[in-house]
Formats: C-alpha cells, sequence, structure tokens
C-alpha cells in the first residue's frame, strides 16, 4: 500500500483571482479562517499526507504564516494550475504527489487514501477524483475533477516537456497517462466536497447553505 508519508499535497492558490476581482483566492475566508489555510487543515485532519506545500506566487509571507513551504510557479503569467502541478512536481521527493485547489474547503478528509487505493489497484499513473454535480436539467451528474489528482512523481518529464510545447490543460496533460477516475458518489460523501467558489459570492453561499 502507498503509505501516506510518499505522498506530498499541493494546496494550488497561484490564480490570478480574475473572477474574485483579482483577490487572492486562497487568502479569502471561509467560516473566518483563509481558504488555502482551510484546505491546509482538511489534508492534516485526514492524515492521508506527508509533507504539505502551497503553490502561490504572490503574498508569500501570508502563506508561509500558515507554516508549510510554499513555492511560486516555476512558468512565468499565471499559466494555470498545470503549473503548479509542475512546480510542485520539481520540489517533490517522495514517490508521490496530491494537488488540490484552494478554493474547495470541504475537501473530504478521506481523499488520499481513497484515491491512493485506486491509483494501485489499477497500477495507474494518475487517480483522479470525480465527483456529482448539478447539470443545466438540475440532474447530479458525476464529473471529473481534473485539478484533484494523485500522481507519480516520475511523471515530472512529460510535464516538462508538455508545458515546454505551450501545453497548459490539465485535463490535455492527464489524457496522455493511464488515469483511473475516483467516484465520490457514496452513501455518506458529501454532495458539496468538491464545490469550489469562484466569486465571493459562491463562497458565501458555501458557507451558509440554504436550510
Amino acid at each position: 500500500m502507498i503509505s501516506p508519508q510518499q505522498i506530498t499535497a499541493v494546496i494550488l492558490a497561484g490564480g490570478r483571482g480574475s473572477r474574485m476581482g483579482g483577490l487572492d483566492k486562497g487568502l479569502q475566508t471561509f467560516n473566518a479562517m483563509p481558504l488555502a489555510l482551510q484546505a491546509l487543515t482538511r489534508l492534516q485532519r485526514g492524515g492521508g499526507v506527508g509533507p504539505i506545500t502551497i503553490n502561490a506566487n504572490r503574498n508569500l509571507a501570508a502563506y508561509e504564516s500558515f507554516g508549510v513551504p510554499v513555492w511560486p510557479d516555476s512558468l512565468r503569467d499565471y499559466a494555470g494550475p498545470l503549473a503548479g502541478f509542475l512546480t510542485g512536481l520539481e520540489h517533490c521527493e517522495t514517490a508521490f504527489m496530491l494537488t488540490v485547489p484552494c478554493d474547495t474547503p470541504l475537501l473530504p478528509l478521506d481523499l488520499a487514501p481513497r484515491l491512493a487505493r485506486a491509483l494501485e489497484a489499477q497500477q495507474a499513473d494518475i487517480a483522479m477524483a470525480s465527483a456529482p454535480e448539478m447539470d443545466a436539467d438540475g440532474r447530479l451528474q458525476v464529473r471529473s475533477q481534473p485539478v484533484i489528482c494523485l500522481l507519480r512523481a516520475s511523471l515530472l518529464e512529460s510535464l516538462l516537456k508538455f508545458t515546454q510545447h505551450g501545453g497548459r490543460k490539465v485535463d490535455a496533460w492527464t489524457a496522455r497517462h493511464k488515469t483511473v477516475l475516483v467516484p465520490f458518489d457514496l452513501p455518506g460523501d458529501d454532495v458539496r466536497a468538491f464545490c469550489n467558489a469562484n466569486s465571493l459570492a459562491e463562497l458565501r453561499q458555501l458557507e451558509n447553505p440554504p436550510a
């Protein structure tokens, strides 16, 4: 079995925050706690990972105050979450790396163990979370969550080549490797676990769901 100490977790907080009016998303509060710190706390409570780090490109001192290493993108110009993947792999000293976004404050506590079991069972390169989302007709559909992945650190060379040739989309890169989708739709799973906040209004709605 993959042990927690074999997994480095990277919290992706390096975006522009365009849909939040340019605010640094990871520092916006959810229940009085910065989003990135909320993600860090969820990962620590789950106990399924070893080292935890943050990928951020501004306000580095604020992120460093959370007590974990902070790594800015190695690619320029806010190249998106895949830049965070690359930066994480460049610094990763364990066999596996878990990526999670900073704007998903209700991540499952058992996220890492479930992804690890699936990756090992399928001998895959990447285990990607999938979760229920409401479609345009109001029906729940299980959809992949491309930035929530457990992957082998040995994929660094592949990702480096992909980004050097201009690749920027996470799913376009993961499609090149054996990827197993791991559904989080079991009884007892929180249907809001992978809800993300792209605006302050969405953040407040997630913080205070309707009764």
